[in-house]
């Protein structure tokens, strides 16, 4: 193969909903700027996702100056919602976290109510530096992360949708593949490197900024989630359970800490440290 490089970037405002691509993006300690710094709750809390909701994937969610975002979705009429103010702060439940965040005005929590169907919220992670730990398990004093699921970016490659795309072409449903990155929901996009080849890397640099390895990404429903559509089927989870489990973890991509700050651009180089 090449010289690896970085092949594509990935924002993604509000948890669960598309996001864009951006042609460089700045590196903060929880993630890229700007990234899953939203996310809609229930009544209770709990944080909404495509899991449940797979129409969350036709939501559209654009970046404003300031943090702000534009909402869009089918059916309905665009709607910019400004980062609130200063404001008492709900907890909110994401997997086996509770976080504080600041809702949004009732226009945003309208907004979504009409289209899911049901009783939302949308709150903005004010103060990512303090709120959410990263794991203790795989984390190092002070590592903080947005609303992403777990860690604060998501690396993919090329070389690997390459390969389950092959094992699932070649497998008992090939009419599933073959499948777009978008499926995988990842920050940054490696081109250049063999298939699984991520699976040994510790730390790596993209450009100017390095970033520890800190686990391997297990996968769920939103991967079966036509992010097009938001018809599900059975694949990348099937051919990932045969060809790809780690434990109990059906396994596709690598879970980043940032060790330094800076900006990621398309085609800069990614070197592998250790």
């Amino acid at each position: 193969m090449g010289n690896p490089s970085l092949h594509s970037i990935h924002v993604h405002p509000l948890k669960a909903a598309r996001g864009f691509a951006p042609e460089e993006a700045v590196v903060e300690p929880w993630g890229l700027a700007g990234d899953r710094r939203w996310v809609l709750v229930d009544d209770s809390g709990k944080v909404i996702t495509q899991r449940p909701h797979p129409r969350m994937a036709l939501a559209a969610a654009g970046l404003e100056p300031g943090g702000g975002v534009v909402l869009s979705a089918p059916g309905r009429e665009p709607l910019t919602v400004a980062v609130p103010g200063p404001a008492p702060t709900v907890t909110v439940e994401i997997w086996q976290d509770k976080v504080e965040a600041v809702p949004a005005d009732a226009a945003a929590h309208a907004w979504f109510s009409d289209y899911l169907g049901v009783p939302v919220r949308l709150v903005h992670l004010d103060d990512p530096a303090t709120r959410r730990p990263v794991d203790p398990e795989f984390a190092r004093p002070g590592e903080t992360v947005s609303f992403a699921d777990g860690f604060p970016l998501l690396l993919t490659t090329l070389g690997s949708l390459d390969a389950l795309n092959s094992l699932i072409a070649h497998g008992d449903h090939p009419e599933e593949g073959p499948l777009p990155m978008s499926r995988f929901r990842p920050n940054v996009v490696v081109d250049g490197t063999e298939g699984w080849a991520e699976d040994g890397w510790r730390r790596v640099a993209i450009g100017e900024v390095t970033f520890r390895v800190a686990k391997m990404c297990g996968r769920c429903v939103v991967t079966t989630t036509d992010q097009d559509t938001a018809q599900r089927g059975r694949e990348p989870l099937r051919t990932l359970a045969r060809h790809r489990r780690f434990g109990d973890r059906l396994v596709f991509g690598q879970n980043l800490v940032p060790e330094s700050g800076g900006t990621v651009r398309i085609g800069d180089p990614v070197r592998v440290l250790e």
